[in-house]
């Protein structure tokens, strides 16, 4: 495959590689690429072409913007391919921040130190964890521009993402949780509160909870679906994040009997409301047996913990108190992963690693019940 050198100015250079023929049209085709440097550099250059030209490598530059492109990347896959909450998120992002900060830099000339100066920049406005997402959106989309053939090499590989700090998880103690449940005791969102605590599922998880999936007969709860509020759709449910999500929960005969009750609360509550009362067959939803907002529950729990002087402690913090109390109690994380949902049992060890020295040392202690004897020591 030929290619030559053109000389336009001192120091500036056309660098012509021949292509071959066109196959339709028989017309000579050339690709064209002006460089300035010295002839060594304008050859070395041309020698990098040839070499990915000879290996298909070659992507011809695109006049397409990084805020175009994004906007067809969420379109052509995001749309059809991610789920509806995570898309929303995406597409928010993009709109509100990538596009006004990065969208008229062309795809070709983007480059990492455009990607650190956004990130810097960000930082000081945003949380770290919040400028990291960022970052897994943008390299995520520049990773379908390779595939595309649109970018030769993804330039957000040669940034350094924030790194986020795990924040620490603060639980209350077990007296705290008992008065918690006993001020509860008459709130609306108590059989809500109980099912978090007994069983470690998602908000999301709850309010997309049926009573097809409550089985009290075997004490089981099975998660098939979540429940969703996007901006521009409203209410929709969903499957569970992933297929590890998809399971079953053992209850306790305690939260049986508190469902059981609930339930009985709300037929009365429906029979009362008649055909005010929209059935979806939801076991927490609005008293009219519509869908329930998640903020709404949020809402309702910061100010039944704000009376009780455990400020701080949020809904979602239910589910961490679940696997800290498995754990503390010797439960095997394996069985702790399976009731949470979680990927793996590593996200497990690594989300609660506060629990682990507790573990430890009561691994330490049997032993010394075991095996203290046989060398001559005892417990102290």
């Amino acid at each position: 495959m030929p290619g030559h050198l053109e000389k336009r100015s001192n120091k500036s250079w056309t660098i012509v590689v021949e292509l071959g023929r066109d196959p339709v049209t028989g017309k000579r085709k050339r690709l064209k690429k002006a460089f300035r440097g010295t002839k060594k550099e304008a050859e070395k250059e041309l020698a990098r072409l040839l070499t990915e030209i000879e290996k298909g490598t070659y992507v011809e530059p695109t006049k397409l913007t990084f805020g175009e492109y994004l906007l067809r990347w969420l379109d052509d896959y995001c749309r059809p391919n991610l789920a509806p909450s995570t898309f929303d998120s995406y597409q928010r992002i993009i709109k509100k921040h990538i596009i006004p900060a990065l969208g008229a830099i062309p795809m070709a000339k983007l480059q990492p130190m455009h990607l650190q100066s956004y990130y810097s920049e960000k930082l000081g406005a945003l949380a770290q964890r919040t400028v990291q997402y960022h970052h897994r959106i943008i390299r995520e989309a520049l990773n379908h521009a390779m595939k595309w053939q649109l970018i030769p090499r993804n330039v957000a590989d040669a940034v350094q993402a924030p790194r986020a700090k795990r924040p620490e998880i603060s639980v209350p103690g077990l007296q705290e949780i008992k008065q918690l449940l006993e001020a509860a005791r008459d709130h609306q969102d108590y059989a809500l509160i109980c099912t978090a605590i007994f069983t470690g599922m998602r908000r999301a998880e709850l309010l997309g909870l049926k009573w097809e999936d409550v089985d009290t007969n075997t004490g089981t709860i099975s998660v098939r679906r979540t429940l969703q509020r996007l901006p521009e759709t409203g209410f929709i449910f969903t499957e569970p994040k992933s297929q590890k999500s998809r399971r079953q929960v053992l209850i306790p005969p305690v939260l049986v009997e508190i469902l059981k009750e609930h339930r009985r609360r709300q037929l009365e509550n429906r029979m009362r409301l008649g055909e005010k009362y929209q059935d979806h067959g939801l076991v927490f939803p609005r008293q009219d047996g519509q869908p329930e907002d998640p903020s709404n529950i949020s809402h309702r729990f910061k100010a039944l913990v704000d009376k009780l002087g455990l400020s701080g402690l949020r809904f979602h913090d239910l589910r961490h108190l679940h696997a800290t109390i498995l754990l503390a109690q010797g439960v095997h994380p394996k069985v702790v992963q399976e009731r949470l949902g979680h990927q793996t049992v590593t996200l497990t060890l690594d989300t609660y690693s506060h629990v682990i020295p507790t573990i430890q040392k009561e691994v330490v202690e049997k032993l010394q019940d075991l095996f203290g004897h046989q060398t001559g020591t005892k417990k102290a």
